[in-house]
């Protein structure tokens, strides 16, 4: 993604009339009805065509409940709406929720929680210098949870996990939704790699495995801070979701 359209899509972003949720007074309890109330398909029933979504906030209620009023902060990469960014800024009270996508332009949602940035998390130099700016850069100060819904490429899923894994919290997680489309459409798997299943089966027995993207240094790594591994199935053919913890 290149300077002049990720400008031009955050002069987009900053001109484009927003939904306050701080001040809509929304009375829903449960994540799955957040998520559905603002248009996320990761609950049971996607708002947009009135059919089954993935179904996902069970697995988010089961793995993330202990947080719930803890203040926290969560970083999603690929927001595009902004629809779980919303429901999750409901839910978590206390957190903070910091939004990567490289359209900001389709955002729709404001809250003194959300902090919405336009960047390609592949662009390293990029990357490192938000997170500086957002002060994510010291144990006391990584992020608790952080969520993959960028494109579901199969690079694009290994370049985030090789470089993001590094700022989630110890005890905390980070979330690959999808991560099994490399696996069902030819076109996610857009390089010649292990498939993400496969990569999470090797190093949830602690083996090493030969990648030109995951490196045998941050094998070891990864196999030195990866506490478990749960990966669930939703409600669609295609609906996958990993939950890795860290040690």
């Amino acid at each position: 993604m290149n300077f002049f359209s990720l400008f031009k899509r955050s002069i987009l972003y900053k001109i484009k009339k927003k939904i306050n949720i701080d001040i809509d007074n929304v009375n829903k309890e449960t994540l799955d009805e957040l998520f559905h109330h603002y248009g996320s398909d990761k609950a049971n029933i996607f708002k947009k065509t009135n059919s089954q979504g993935h179904g996902f906030s069970k697995f988010y209620t089961q793995n993330l409940d202990k947080l719930k009023d803890k203040e926290i902060k969560i970083l999603e990469v690929g927001s595009f709406a902004g629809a779980s960014a919303a429901a999750f800024a409901k839910y978590f009270k206390n957190s903070s929720i910091y939004c990567f996508d490289v359209n900001i332009s389709n955002f729709i949602f404001s809250s003194k929680n959300i902090h919405v940035y336009g960047l390609d998390i592949n662009n390293i130099k990029k990357l490192k210098k938000t997170l500086e700016k957002i002060n994510i850069q010291t144990s006391s100060n990584y992020f608790d949870i952080i969520i993959d819904d960028g494109s579901h490429y199969l690079s694009d899923i290994l370049f985030g996990f090789k470089n993001l894994f590094k700022y989630v919290r110890k005890g905390g997680l980070y979330i690959i939704e999808d991560f099994m489309h490399p696996n069902y459409y030819d076109y996610n798997k857009n390089i010649d790699h292990m498939l993400v299943d496969q990569l999470l089966k090797n190093l949830k027995d602690k083996k090493k495995f030969v990648s030109k993207i995951i490196s045998q240094e941050d094998q070891i790594y990864l196999h030195n801070n990866i506490k478990k591994i749960e990966n669930y199935k939703g409600n669609l053919e295609d609906s996958d979701i990993s939950f890795i913890e860290k040690i």
